[in-house]
């Protein structure tokens, strides 16, 4: 015979709470006491208790189940970001679904469309394919937030990093050290290259706050922001003859694959070149030397992504929406301070 499936009546029984008690834990809600938690998850563990969430969720009309999308999942600041955005879901018992689009236009289409939309119960989205305009014309109606620089002030709410500020600070760091040849990687005429346009934005306000010509021949461009793209840049400035004395990149990979040309063709980091990157990536904190970086506050991206969402997923609504700045920080490494 079958053995009687466990419920929530026996793991309060054996806790000595109440089912609400019980309840609260198994669906990750933050006003329960530590005492209690571990109390409840020791008897949940004693009992081998499994919730039933296909229950649970049909009860409740959801899936228990969110979507992140993001352009790559090879970049790791996409990767460090989705797994912050899985620790924040499941303290709210949610599963995360997560979902890589390329940066195409057609997925993006699909994903802000909702041709998951019967799988999920809200959607966290980074595009860089689509406009305001392409989102605010959807026909789905399921939650969403919005991450990144592609579109502000859009549809939905928006959780962003002030890209042009933190920029501008990396790049007057730089010229703090007494840097005067400053190089800029990572400059796109994409588009949809919205955070390199501000990244850009902010180098050149730093330029001129130090009082410094901006020179084009300084300013390399990229398809893409990964570590191959960086060092063919470094090679391009090199080849040039346009040896920078520092350099900006628009992210730590690009900034890796600049280091390792540099190392290559016998120049000093920071002896020579000063280097400076965007993301905090973990590559950077044990590279040699270890990288400079802005440093966005990840980890508040995800919680406050995921919190806007279970709000919106609550009221079922888009009015209102909300743009919110998450803080950043500079942090200056080997590869600027030696």
């Amino acid at each position: 015979m079958d053995k009687p499936r466990v419920g929530l009546k026996d793991v309060a029984r054996l806790a000595g709470v109440s089912v609400k008690t019980v309840s609260n834990v198994v669906n990750g809600y933050v006003h329960v006491t530590p005492a209690t938690r571990t109390r409840v998850q020791a008897a949940i563990q004693e009992l081998n208790y499994r919730p039933n969430l296909s229950a649970r969720n049909l009860r409740q009309g959801r899936t228990g189940i969110i979507a992140l999308a993001v352009p790559e999942l090879d970049i790791p600041y996409f990767a460090e970001l989705a797994h912050f955005v899985v620790a924040c879901a499941e303290e709210r018992g949610l599963t995360v679904l997560i979902d890589q689009t390329g940066a195409s236009r057609e997925r993006e289409q699909l994903v802000a469309e909702g041709f998951r939309a019967h799988l999920i119960d809200g959607l966290i989205f980074s595009p860089l394919a689509l406009t305001a305009e392409d989102l605010a014309a959807r026909m789905d109606d399921t939650p969403m937030v919005l991450l990144g620089e592609r579109v502000s002030e859009g549809p939905a709410d928006h959780i962003v990093v002030d890209n042009v500020a933190a920029a501008r600070e990396a790049t007057l760091h730089l010229a703090s050290l007494g840097r005067r040849r400053i190089a800029a990687i990572g400059a796109q005429d994409d588009v949809a290259a919205e955070t390199s346009r501000l990244r850009l934005a902010g180098y050149h306000r730093a330029l001129e706050e130090a009082g410094l010509p901006a020179d084009d021949r300084l300013v390399v461009y990229v398809e893409a922001y990964h570590r191959a793209d960086g060092a063919r840049a470094m090679a391009t400035l090199l080849d040039a003859g346009q040896r920078p004395d520092a350099v900006f990149c628009f992210n730590d990979p690009l900034a890796l694959g600049a280091l390792r040309t540099l190392l290559e063709r016998g120049h000093t980091v920071p002896g020579d070149v000063a280097l400076a990157g965007f993301d905090d990536i973990e590559d950077g904190r044990y590279s040699t030397p270890t990288l400079t970086t802005v440093s966005p506050d990840k980890q508040a991206i995800a919680s406050q992504a995921v919190d806007l969402l279970v709000d919106r997923m609550a009221k079922g609504s888009q009015a209102g929406a909300r743009e919110i700045y998450v803080p950043y920080k500079l942090v200056i490494r080997e590869s600027t301070n030696g």
